[in-house]
C-alpha cells in the first residue's frame, strides 16, 4: 500500500482526472519513454473511423450512413479518416499516426462485458485470467519509486495483479467549511511531519476545484499529459472512454465521440510539448460494429474494428491492413468485417518496440499462449 505522504502528493497530480467524463489511471516504471491506453467502451464503430470508401461494397452496406468522401480526410486511394477526425489527420500527414485495420481481439461474441474483460486482461475467453496485461507489462519494467495509483473509484481490469496499485477516489461526504480546514492547518503549523502533509493536500483540493471549472476532453488530455511529463511522474496511463456504442442515432453520436476524442488527444500532444517524441498511444475497442447499418440509423454488435496508434514515437503516416473487403462472401458470419489482425499481437508489438522489451518475452507476458507476430515489427521508432 501507498504511505499517505505519497497518496497526497500523487492526489495532486491526478484529482481532476476523476471529475471528468473520461476516467485516467497512471502506473509508475522507470524508464524515459510513455505509453498511454485509451479504451473505447461500447465497441466503436471502425468502418466509419477509418472508411473504406473505395470498397464497392461500402456505400450499399452503409446507406445513409456511409460518410461521403468528399466530408471525409483523403489518406490514400482506399481509406478516408471521419471528418471529425481533423487534429489525427494532421498527425497522419506528419507521420505521428498508424492506423489499424480488421483488427479484433480472441474474443468472438457479442457482449460488451466479456469483450472488455478479454481485451483488458489479455486471456482468449472472459474472466480466464484475472489479472491485466497493463498489469503485467508493469512488471517487465525496472521499478520506480512510486507504485501506480488509480484514480478511480476501482482498479480497471487491465491493472489488475502482482503488480503493486492502489486506487483513490473522491469522498462523498460534503465538503469540510473553510474555517475548519485553517484551524487545522494552524494546529499543525509546527508539526515536521504533518505540515507538508496537510499543505499537499490543499494543494491537491485546489486543483479539484480548478478541474471541476474545465471538465472537458481536453481538460483530460492536459490532465494525463501533465502527470506524465513530470520527471518524477508516472509514465504509463490508461484512459476509460464511454459512449461508443451506437445502436441508433449513430451519425452524430459518432461525430460527438470523434470530436471528443480528437481535441483530447491533441491537448495530451500539446501538454507533452517534446515528450510527445517519446510517446505511443493506443487506442482500442472490445470488437466492432455490423457492416451493414440497422434499422434504426445504427449499427449492431460486430467483430473487426481499427485501432489507432499515434505519438512523436511512431513510425505512421501508413496503414497497415490486410483488407479483407466488404462483399458479402468476405464477411465474417456472413454480417461483420473479417479480422484478419490480431489485436493481441499488435498491443504486444507496441508495448515491446516503445520500451525496448524483447517482442516474444513480452507476448508470452502479456498474452500467455497467443501467437507470436513476428511480422509486426518497425512500428515504433527505438
Amino acid at each position: 500500500m501507498t504511505n499517505r505522504r505519497d497518496f497526497l502528493r500523487l492526489a495532486a497530480i491526478g484529482a481532476g482526472s476523476m471529475l471528468v467524463a473520461p476516467r485516467i489511471v497512471f502506473a509508475n516504471v522507470a524508464t524515459d519513454r510513455r505509453f498511454v491506453f485509451i479504451i473505447q467502451r461500447g465497441a466503436a464503430d471502425g468502418l466509419n473511423i477509418v472508411i473504406p470508401y473505395a470498397d464497392p461494397a461500402y456505400a450499399q452496406l452503409r446507406g445513409k450512413l456511409a460518410i461521403d468522401v468528399a466530408d471525409a480526410i483523403k489518406l490514400d486511394g482506399t481509406f478516408a479518416l471521419h471528418p471529425s477526425l481533423g487534429n489525427m489527420g494532421t498527425l497522419y500527414t506528419n507521420r505521428q499516426a498508424l492506423l489499424v485495420h480488421a483488427v479484433a481481439s480472441p474474443y468472438r461474441e457479442r457482449s460488451h462485458f466479456d469483450g472488455q474483460n478479454v481485451l483488458e486482461t489479455g486471456g482468449t475467453s472472459p474472466y480466464q485470467l484475472r489479472d491485466g496485461w497493463l498489469n503485467r507489462l508493469v512488471t517487465l519494467l525496472p521499478k520506480s519509486a512510486d507504485k501506480a495509483i488509480a484514480f478511480a473509484p476501482t482498479i480497471p481490469a487491465a491493472l489488475r495483479g502482482s503488480a503493486d496499485v492502489t486506487s483513490y477516489a473522491p469522498s462523498s461526504l460534503p465538503d469540510a467549511p473553510d474555517d475548519l480546514l485553517l484551524r487545522v492547518a494552524q494546529l499543525y503549523d509546527k508539526d515536521q511531519q504533518f505540515h507538508p502533509v496537510w499543505s499537499a493536500a490543499m494543494e491537491a483540493r485546489g486543483f479539484f476545484k480548478d478541474m471541476e471549472t474545465r471538465q472537458n476532453p481536453a481538460a483530460a488530455g492536459r490532465t494525463a499529459a501533465e502527470a506524465l511529463v513530470r520527471s518524477d511522474g508516472p509514465r504509463i496511463a490508461m484512459i476509460e472512454t464511454s459512449g461508443w456504442d451506437t445502436h441508433s442515432g449513430q451519425d452524430g453520436r459518432l461525430a460527438n465521440q470523434l470530436k471528443a476524442l480528437d481535441a483530447m488527444i491533441d491537448a495530451m500532444r500539446d501538454g507533452l510539448g517534446d515528450i510527445w517524441q517519446q510517446t505511443t498511444v493506443l487506442v482500442a475497442t472490445e470488437f466492432g460494429r455490423t457492416a451493414a447499418a440497422n434499422g434504426t440509423g445504427g449499427t449492431d454488435h460486430g467483430t473487426a474494428t481499427t485501432a489507432l496508434v499515434l505519438g512523436g514515437a511512431v513510425q505512421g503516416g501508413r496503414i497497415l491492413a490486410d483488407w479483407p473487403g466488404l462483399a458479402a462472401s468476405a464477411l465474417y458470419e456472413n454480417r461483420d468485417l473479417k479480422p484478419t489482425m490480431d489485436l493481441d499481437a499488435l498491443i504486444a508489438a507496441l508495448a515491446a518496440e516503445t520500451f525496448g522489451l524483447d517482442p516474444e518475452r513480452t507476448m508470452k507476458t502479456l498474452f500467455p499462449n497467443r501467437p507470436f507476430n513476428r511480422s509486426l515489427h518497425g512500428l515504433i521508432n527505438t
